[in-house]
C-alpha cells in the first residue's frame, strides 16, 4: 500500500470539506487576509442577515429597532451563554473588547495605594486604562515580568511574587493579540481566588476561536469580540459580569433607567441610539459557529498554523515568536527573519503579492504576525509562503 498517496487522498478530501465553508463566506480581495486577528469577515448569511435588518428597520426605525428587532437579544444573549457557559443574566452586548475592558477597568472600585497587577504584554488601550486610573487616583499598576515564550509555571510564578496585601486586581490576557500565547489563566484565577483579588480575562481571542467556559476560569470579568472568530458582524462585542460582581462595579456609561438594576446596567442601549441591525446578525453567526463546532474550528486553524510553519521553517535566519507545538495553539503566529527590514517585508506581501499580514512590535519583540481563518486553505498558505520566499530574495 503507498502510504504517502493514501495521506495525500485523505488531506485532499479533508480540503474539499473546508472547501465548501469556504464557499461560505465573501470574496477576500484584493488581498489574501492573513490579518483575521483583527477584522475576520462574516459568513455571507451574516452579512446578509443585517443588510436586511437595517433595511427592515428604515421602513419605521423607532417602532422596527426597539420594538421589532430587540426582542430578539434575550434569546441571543442564551444562546451566547450555551457557548462561553454562563448564565444569560451575566451577559451584557456592547460594541468591542475595549468598551468592555474600560467598562471593567473604570468601574471596579478602589482607592489610593491599592494595586492593580498587569503585565507588558496586555493590551495597550487596557494598559493604558489601569494607568491612566493611577495618575488620576493613586492606584499603584504593578508590571509582571515574563517573556511571552516563557512556560506556564514562569508566569505563574511571576503573577505570584507581585501579590501583596494591597494587591485588589489581576488583569489578564487568555491569549496574546502579538503572537497567540495562552496563558495559564485558570490557574491563576484560582490564585486570585484564594486571595480574594478581582480577575479581569480579556478574551478577545480564544472566544470562539477555541472551546471556553466561564465557569471554570471562575473569573470575574470576561470581555470579547464578537467580530473575530465569532464572524458576528463588526460593532459586536460581549461583556461577562460574574454575578458576585455586578452589585459592586459602576458602568461605564449611566443608565436611562433608574435605579440601574442587573445586568442591564452595563447593556449596549446605554450608548443612546445605536444600530440593532448589528445585534440582529449576531443570531445568524451564532448558529453558523455551532454547525462548524469549536472543537473542530480549534482543530482546524491550529492545523492550519502548523502547516504554514512547516513550510517556512527553512527559510535562512526564519524565527518563530509563538510555542507551535502548544495544544492552545491556534491562529495567531508571529515570525521574524534575520537581517529582514520587516516593515518593509509587511509591505511587499501587501502590495507586489496582495498578501496581508500585521507587522507587530512589543518591548524587544518585533515580527509579522500571521492569523489565518476557517475560510482559508492550505493552497493559499502554498502561496503565502512562495511569495514570502520570493519576497526576502
Amino acid at each position: 500500500m503507498n502510504f504517502v498517496a493514501a495521506d495525500r487522498a485523505a488531506d485532499d478530501e479533508n480540503e474539499g470539506k473546508w472547501q465548501r465553508v469556504r464557499a461560505a463566506y465573501p470574496t477576500q480581495e484584493p488581498f489574501l487576509n492573513l490579518n483575521n486577528a483583527a477584522v475576520s469577515p462574516p459568513p455571507i448569511i451574516v452579512e446578509e442577515a443585517m443588510i436586511d435588518a437595517y433595511r427592515f428597520i428604515s421602513h419605521n426605525p423607532d417602532y422596527n429597532m426597539w420594538s421589532r428587532l430587540d426582542t430578539a437579544l434575550p434569546k441571543i444573549k442564551r444562546e451566547l451563554a450555551e457557548i462561553i457557559d454562563c448564565a444569560p443574566e451575566e451577559i451584557a452586548l456592547n460594541r468591542n473588547s475595549s468598551e468592555g475592558l474600560s467598562t471593567a477597568i473604570f468601574g471596579i472600585p478602589l482607592t489610593k495605594g491599592d494595586q492593580v497587577l498587569i503585565s507588558t504584554w496586555d493590551y495597550p488601550s487596557a494598559r493604558a486604562g489601569w494607568f491612566q486610573r493611577q495618575q488620576r487616583e493613586g492606584i499603584e499598576v504593578i508590571n509582571c515580568g515574563f517573556g511571552l515564550m516563557d512556560s506556564d509555571d514562569d508566569i505563574v510564578e511571576a503573577y505570584s511574587a507581585a501579590i501583596t496585601p494591597q494587591t485588589r486586581v489581576m488583569q489578564l490576557t487568555h491569549m496574546y493579540h502579538w503572537n497567540g500565547r495562552v496563558l495559564p489563566v485558570k490557574r491563576l484565577c484560582e490564585i486570585a481566588r484564594e486571595r480574594k483579588i478581582i480577575t479581569i480575562v480579556d478574551g478577545a481571542q480564544t472566544f470562539a476561536q477555541m472551546p471556553v467556559s466561564f465557569r471554570e476560569l471562575d473569573c470575574d470579568f470576561f470581555i470579547t469580540s464578537l467580530h473575530k472568530w465569532l464572524g458576528a458582524p463588526v460593532g459586536n462585542g460581549m461583556l461577562i459580569v460574574n454575578e458576585r460582581q455586578i452589585g459592586g462595579t459602576w458602568p461605564l456609561l449611566a443608565p436611562f433607567d433608574q435605579p440601574a438594576a442587573h445586568i442591564d446596567k452595563f447593556d449596549h442601549w446605554n450608548l443612546g441610539t445605536y444600530n440593532s441591525a448589528i445585534q440582529a446578525a449576531i443570531a445568524p453567526a451564532i448558529e453558523f459557529h455551532k454547525e462548524i463546532g469549536a472543537d473542530r474550528m480549534h482543530g482546524r486553524l491550529r492545523e492550519l498554523t502548523r502547516y504554514w510553519v512547516a513550510l517556512a521553517r527553512d527559510i535562512p535566519g526564519f524565527k518563530l515568536h509563538t510555542p507551535i507545538d502548544a495544544d492552545s495553539l491556534g491562529a495567531i503566529s508571529l515570525f521574524s527573519v534575520d537581517g529582514a527590514d520587516l516593515r518593509k517585508l509587511e509591505a511587499d506581501l501587501r502590495e507586489k503579492y496582495q498578501i496581508h499580514v500585521k507587522y507587530r512590535r512589543v518591548e524587544h519583540i518585533e515580527g509579522l504576525r500571521v492569523s489565518p481563518h476557517i475560510y482559508m486553505l492550505k493552497s493559499e498558505l502554498d502561496g503565502f509562503v512562495t511569495a514570502l520566499r520570493d519576497a526576502l530574495q
